[in-house]
């Protein structure tokens, strides 16, 4: 099959029996209700953006396992450039929605379980590979959408998975059958859970033999017997289903999502299995798709940095102070702390390797720094956004007052004539545009965007600790120990 256009793509989730629940009610018509559709566009921008010869080399490539063209978002890296177009691409993409574009959890999972699976078979004689060629060669003739399902709801993090009070805190297996495994649990913030026609799912922490039941991975569908999905709310999410309210939303074509997904007694085939008690392998897959993941957010969040940057330039001009040289000054700075994080994503990806099974690692030390720096700078390029932004970025009436044609003032001036009057910038700008713009930018720092970018930054590959750790483990401390010893003629 060629790949998928945006239109096929959003077609092939209607034929899905996808169960999606919200606001303590099953959303039937998931596909095109307002707070979901701007994230179904996200993802479908990778699929259209994927059809037009200007970005071909960045959003497709050839597979590996087929020798066709494939979407990029399916792929297996196979060199230190197909690292760097990774990033490229991601950035590209994040300049066109400013949100989340959620597909590349899947392809970090594809990238993990590829090479982690090939060292367990060598290990256990175990076929877990072969499963994974087959569902990934399935994926990218398809086209498929795949969310990468890592974290569990953990419970009481002091415990190990099977100490916990309720073993459903990490998913595990219940059942062990001659066809297949049976599973429970969860994985909770999501990204993209509900516009995926996929999920695999992967241990989200090291394990110990007493873990047995808990180390597992596997493929599924989305709608799967068993599987449903509770739908995670986000700031200023309920403006998207106000009538007439577009400018309000700040981003009314795209989004991000994140969701609950529940695993309820959910039959998987031996074919879709990757790891199944194996428990000296839980860790590696965590380690190797968290490393992929911390890569990706030195593509994804300098692109919607980008957009962010621009949306407070345009603020500025709009309010007559672009010329100021602290507005100058901010702009640089916000600059400068993008285009650091996007050095720290080429760099992990420049210096990457092969994986025993083929496919190219990116370095995990640099990729946890650029995830370290990806938890701090885009705070520090919000608080500079609205500060030249200004107040009114949270201050303004709602779109509905703007055109309001209610009599108020003693010459009949309505509402909406006395909002386009106060709330006017510089000549030549148009009321309108300026509030554009503030809308738009309240979307990016506080409301549902921000998930995507301010908090995501945060969070999502893991938190600012967990990168720490790795970099206590990559850092290599006690070889530069030895390069001081060596030059300051200290002897062992």
């Amino acid at each position: 099959m060629a790949l998928k256009t945006a239109k096929e793509y959003i077609d092939s989730l209607r034929q899905l029996k996808t169960r999606v629940y919200m606001f303590g009610e099953k959303i039937d018509n998931w596909v095109d209700h307002p707070m979901i559709r701007p994230s179904i566009n996200c993802v479908a921008m990778t699929y259209a953006l994927a059809q037009e010869p200007e970005y071909e080399d960045l959003m497709t490539a050839t597979s590996s396992l087929t020798g066709h063209k494939i979407n990029r978002f399916t792929h297996l890296h196979q060199s230190t450039e197909d690292l760097i177009k990774k990033v490229k691409m991601q950035r590209l993409l994040g300049q066109k929605t400013a949100s989340c574009f959620q597909r590349c959890v899947g392809m970090d999972a594809f990238n993990a379980v590829f090479s982690s699976t090939y060292e367990i078979d060598q290990a256990h004689g175990t076929h877990y590979h072969e499963n994974f060629k087959k569902f990934l060669t399935y994926v990218q003739d398809n086209d498929l959408t795949v969310d990468g399902a890592m974290t569990d709801p953990k419970g009481d993090r002091s415990k190990a998975p099977h100490q916990q009070a309720d073993p459903d805190m990490y998913v595990h297996v219940v059942e062990r059958r001659p066809d297949g495994i049976v599973v429970c649990g969860a994985k909770c913030h999501q990204t993209g859970s509900v516009n995926s026609h996929w999920h695999i799912f992967m241990p989200t922490i090291s394990m110990g033999p007493e873990d047995k039941d808990w180390a597992v991975s596997f493929a599924c569908p989305t709608d799967a017997e068993g599987l449903y999905m509770i739908y995670g709310r986000q700031s200023c999410d309920t403006r998207k289903m106000e009538q007439g309210c577009h400018i309000d939303v700040g981003n009314a074509k795209f989004g991000g999502q994140e969701a609950l997904v529940v695993l309820d007694h959910v039959f998987i085939p031996n074919e879709y299995i990757f790891l199944n008690g194996e428990t000296e392998f839980a860790g590696m897959i965590v380690e190797r798709f968290a490393g992929y993941h911390r890569q990706s957010y030195g593509g994804c969040k300098v692109g919607v940095g980008d957009v962010v940057i621009g949306a407070a330039a345009l603020a500025a001009e709009y309010n007559g102070v672009e010329k100021a040289s602290a507005v100058k000054d901010k702009l640089i700075e916000m600059t400068h702390l993008n285009e650091t994080l996007y050095s720290c994503g080429i760099a992990c990806s420049c210096e990457g390797c092969p994986t025993k099974a083929g496919n190219y690692q990116i370095d995990l030390l640099l990729a946890n720094v650029c995830k370290q720096n990806v938890t701090r700078f885009p705070y520090e390029i919000v608080r500079l956004a609205e500060d030249i932004a200004g107040g009114l970025m949270v201050t303004m009436p709602s779109q509905k007052d703007f055109e309001s044609d209610l009599p108020v003032g003693r010459e009949g001036e309505t509402i909406g004539e006395i909002c386009q009057k106060y709330f006017a910038g510089r000549e030549g700008v148009s009321t309108e545009d300026r509030q554009r713009v503030m809308r738009f930018l309240e979307n990016m720092c506080l409301g549902a965007a921000a998930v995507g970018y301010r908090t995501e930054s945060m969070h999502g590959a893991g938190s600012p600790q967990a990168q720490r750790i790795m970099i206590a483990r990559q850092g290599n401390i006690q070889g530069k120990k030895q390069l001081a010893k060596d030059i300051a003629g200290i002897k062992d």
